[in-house]
């Protein structure tokens, strides 16, 4: 079956219909109720963001936002812990013929484009990658930095995930060694802090990390984040010639498909009504949860982006 895009209705028509029962207990509408979402860990810094304006502008609206490994919030969809989960993915055709199953329609609503960044130590001298480079290593073909730099001064590769069943890995599966199994030398933490953390003590880590908590230069953490490590740019080119064929996963690079590891953030809704969880969706697609996405790094889905004169750096 094939997928309806969720047709996002204007957040003002919202309103008009948006009320509370003459007992004062909140109706389930579009802006007033009670909903729990399960959303990919990857992406707690821009949807803390969202759910906390939502609620700001809506008062009688109680979202519950729970963060989890990417599998995690796909098991909660499929077995109707949630109606509303927020992914860097689309449904998969064994997940669909499931809904199917159960007569259950999901709606999908594409919200932003997103990135996958890689970090090493700051003590780390390479700091540029060309993308075949970047799945040798991943496909365990390069296991040391001198593979890459004969002068180099580091020892052995290790890789390192925020969690083995996170979006991040899933990414990496499934775009940069489709088909093979990753390294021996591949190692989770058990959060984004701490993959930060083991980065930071070790000269030989390569760290992978959903943008989000790097890009929003107005968030304390994030700008935590990126003092204690160092972002490695990519490049398509196999052989470049210069520094500037080099992208990090900056806002504009992303925007402009300059910056080769993109994926898109998706809200998934099960809602059978138009509900809090509709709601919700449609705000963060609209105007003003769309200007938050843009604000946190990340490049908005449904409105147009300007980039102005970022040269490479």
């Amino acid at each position: 079956m094939k997928i309806k895009v969720l047709r996002i209705a204007a957040v003002a028509g919202l309103v008009a219909i948006a009320g509370c029962g003459n007992s004062g207990t909140p109706q389930n509408t579009p802006t007033s109720g009670d909903i729990n979402i399960s959303v990919d860990e990857s992406f707690q810094p821009i949807i803390d963001s969202e759910v906390d304006t939502f609620e700001g502008i809506y008062k009688y609206a109680n979202i519950d936002a729970a963060y989890k490994p990417e599998g995690e919030v796909v098991k909660d969809l499929l077995n109707d812990s949630t109606n509303i989960a927020i992914l860097s993915r689309e449904l998969t055709a064994e997940e669909k013929a499931v809904f199917d199953k159960q007569k259950r329609i999901p709606r999908v609503t594409k919200i932003a484009i997103d990135a996958v960044a890689l970090i090493t130590n700051r003590q780390n001298p390479d700091s540029l990658l060309t993308m075949e480079e970047v799945k040798k290593i991943f496909n365990g073909q390069v296991k040391s930095w001198k593979e890459l730099d004969e002068d180099s001064d580091l020892g052995d590769i290790t890789i390192v995930f925020d969690n083995n069943n996170s979006s991040t890995a899933r990414y990496v599966r499934d775009s940069l060694i489709t088909g093979n199994k990753l390294p021996e030398n591949t190692f989770a933490s058990n959060s984004h802090k701490a993959l930060i953390d083991y980065v930071e003590q070790n000269k030989n880590a390569i760290g992978v990390i959903g943008v989000n908590w790097i890009s929003d230069f107005d968030d304390s953490t994030a700008i935590n984040f990126l003092n204690r490590i160092k972002v490695l740019g990519i490049s398509e080119d196999p052989a470049p010639i210069s520094t500037e064929s080099y992208y990090q996963p900056y806002q504009a690079y992303i925007a402009q498909q300059a910056y080769p590891l993109r994926r898109y953030l998706y809200i998934i809704s099960t809602e059978g009504r138009a509900g809090l969880g509709t709601g919700f969706a449609a705000y963060v697609a609209g105007d003003k949860g769309q200007r938050l996405i843009l604000k946190s790094g990340l490049v908005p889905a449904t409105m147009p982006v300007r980039v102005v004169g970022l040269g490479n750096q």
